[in-house]
C-alpha cells in the first residue's frame, strides 16, 4: 500500500482515498480479527465449535438406525492462545526498562511512564502484536497539555512507509463509534489521517463515502500513529500452525465422540423374542433370564484403537509447538534439574522468536522517543535528538536460582562494570535504580559514621 505517498503527498488526502486505503486494507482487517477472535476462544473464530454433525448420508430404515451420528463434541483446545501467553509472559513478565545518561531526559521519560502506565501497556503491545501481526501506538497531548500513549488494535490501523512501519511517513486510523440523534444512538464510522504535522478527521454513515470534518495539529513533529512488528512479515506467532490445531481439535473431538456412543450401542439378543412388554420391562430391571444354553444377549459396539488415537493426538502436539517455536512449561523436562545451560537449550527456538520481536519493538520504541522528544523540545526540556541517548534493556521472565546468580556476580566484581555484573541478577528489574540505592545507603552510611566521630569527639572533649 505504500504506492498511496506519492498519491497523498501529490494531492492530499481526501475521502475517496480514505475509501481506497480501508477497501485494500479490509482482508488484512479480516484475517487480524479473526485471530484476535480465536485467541478469545469466540465461536466465530474457532472452527471447531461451529461443527456440524458428520453427514453419513441416508442409509436409515426400518431395519437399520445410525447411532454414530447423533453425538457432536465440539472440543477447543486453545494452543494459539497458549503460544501468545507464552511469549507474552517470557518476555514481559520483567517490564522493560528505559535507560539513558542524560538526567533532564531520564526525569522525562519517568515521569511518562508512571503517568501511561508503561508495564502494563507494553505487555499489551506485545501480547496484540503476537496475535495479529503487529500492534498499533498513538502519541497524544491530553486536556492538560500532558503527553501520553494508547495502544490502538491493529485490526483499525494502516501504515503508510517508505521502509518499516516502524517510522511510518503517514497512518490511518479507522473505527465505529455511536452518536446521538433524536436521543437516539446512531452508528457511525470514523477515520483519523495522520501526516507529520496534523490529523484529518473523515465521518462516514454507511462506510462507503468518508466526508471530511476538520484539521487540527497534533503538536508533534513526526507520524504520531506508527506500528511495532511481530516480523518483518508482519505474521502472528500462531499463524503457521492453525491446520495443525484445527486437526487436533478434530482428532480429539471425535474420539470423545466415539466414547460417547458407546452408551448408543445396540443391544443384540439371539434366541429370544422380545415383544414390547418385554422390552418396557428390561429397561426398568435391566435383568434378562436365558432358559437354552445357545441363547445369548451383547451389545454392538466399534472398537477404539486408543493407541493410535494417543499417538496421532503426541505428533500434533510436537509439531504445533515446534513449528510455532513455542514451549510446554508444564512438561517434565521443565522440572528442577532444567537449569543454566540446558534450560536455554529447551528455550532456544523461543528465545529466537523473542530475539526478533525485541528488535522489532526497540526501533519502534526509538520512534516513539523521537516524536516525543519533538514536543519536549518545544518546552526547552531536552534537546530534539536526546532519544538517540535512550536505549531499552528486556529481561526473560524464567525461573530464578538466585544462589547460582550471587555466585557468579560474586566473581564477577571488579571485573566487569556494576551494570553489567546488576544485570546478570534476574531480580533486578531497573539497574540504573538499584545502583543510585546503593550510592545512597553508602552515603547514609557515610554520614552516620560521620556524625557518631563528632558525637565521640564532643563526649571526649567535655
Amino acid at each position: 500500500m505504500n504506492e498511496y505517498i506519492g498519491l497523498i503527498k501529490q494531492s492530499g488526502i481526501s475521502g475517496n482515498i480514505i475509501n481506497m486505503l480501508i477497501k485494500e486494507h479490509s482482508p488484512t482487517r479480516q484475517k487480524m480479527l479473526k485471530l484476535y477472535e480465536r485467541y478469545k476462544v469466540e465461536a466465530s473464530g474457532v472452527p471447531i465449535l461451529v461443527r456440524n454433525p458428520v453427514d453419513y448420508g441416508s442409509s436409515e430404515n426400518e431395519f437399520f438406525r445410525r447411532v454414530d451420528n447423533k453425538v457432536n463434541n465440539r472440543l477447543n483446545n486453545a494452543f494459539d492462545a497458549e503460544i501468545v501467553d507464552t511469549k507474552t509472559g517470557y518476555m514481559f513478565g520483567h517490564p522493560i526498562a528505559y535507560e539513558t545518561d542524560n538526567e533532564k531526559l531520564k526525569d522525562m521519560i519517568n515521569t511518562f511512564n508512571i503517568r501511561n502506565t508503561i508495564d502494563d501497556a507494553d505487555s499489551e503491545l506485545g501480547k496484540l502484536a503476537t496475535i495479529s501481526g503487529y500492534g498499533g501506538r498513538l502519541l497524544y497531548i491530553d486536556e492538560e497539555g500532558n503527553e501520553r500513549l494508547r495502544n490502538i488494535d491493529p485490526w483499525e490501523c494502516i501504515f503508510l512507509a517508505v521502509d518499516d512501519i516502524t517510522e511510518p511517513t503517514f497512518a490511518l486510523r479507522y473505527y465505529q463509534v455511536f452518536e446521538w440523534s433524536d436521543e437516539k444512538k446512531v452508528k457511525v464510522y470514523r477515520a483519523d489521517f495522520y501526516d507529520s504535522k496534523y490529523i484529518y478527521s473523515f465521518k462516514s454513515l454507511d462506510k462507503e463515502k468518508y466526508q471530511f470534518i476538520e484539521e487540527r495539529p497534533h503538536l508533534f513533529n513526526g507520524c504520531p500513529l506508527f506500528g511495532v512488528p511481530n516480523n518483518k512479515e508482519l505474521k502472528g506467532d500462531a499463524e503457521k500452525v492453525l491446520s495443525l490445531i484445527d486437526a487436533y481439535d478434530r482428532t480429539l473431538s471425535d474420539a470423545s465422540n466415539e466414547i460417547e456412543q458407546l452408551r448408543l450401542a445396540y443391544l443384540i439378543i439371539r434366541g429370544v423374542g422380545i415383544d414390547e412388554d418385554t422390552e418396557r420391562k428390561l429397561k426398568e430391571s435391566g435383568i434378562m433370564q436365558f432358559f437354552d444354553k445357545d441363547d445369548d444377549a451383547k451389545f454392538l459396539t466399534k472398537e477404539i484403537n486408543d493407541t493410535m488415537i494417543e499417538n496421532h493426538l503426541d505428533r500434533l502436539e510436537e509439531n504445533i509447538l515446534r513449528f510455532a517455536k513455542t514451549v510446554n512449561f508444564s512438561d517434565d523436562k521443565f522440572g528442577n534439574s532444567a537449569t543454566g545451560v540446558a534450560l536455554r537449550y529447551k528455550l532456544m527456538a523461543l528465545e529466537h522468536k523473542a530475539i526478533t520481536m525485541e528488535r522489532k519493538m526497540t526501533a519502534a520504541f526509538r520512534y516513539q522517543y523521537k516524536i516525543l522528544c519533538s514536543a519536549w523540545a518545544e518546552k526547552e526540556r531536552v534537546h530534539k535528538d536526546d532519544y538517540l541517548d535512550v536505549w531499552f534493556q528486556f529481561k526473560r521472565n524464567l525461573p530464578a536460582n538466585i544462589l547460582e546468580e550471587a555466585q557468579a556476580s560474586a566473581q564477577l566484581k571488579g571485573l566487569v562494570s556494576e551494570e553489567t555484573r546488576l544485570a546478570l541478577l534476574s531480580f533486578i528489574d531497573d539497574v540504573r535504580f538499584e545502583i543510585e540505592k546503593m550510592e545512597n545507603a553508602v552515603s547514609a552510611y557515610s554520614l552516620d559514621d560521620e556524625e557518631q566521630e563528632v558525637q565521640e569527639s564532643e563526649t571526649r572533649a567535655g
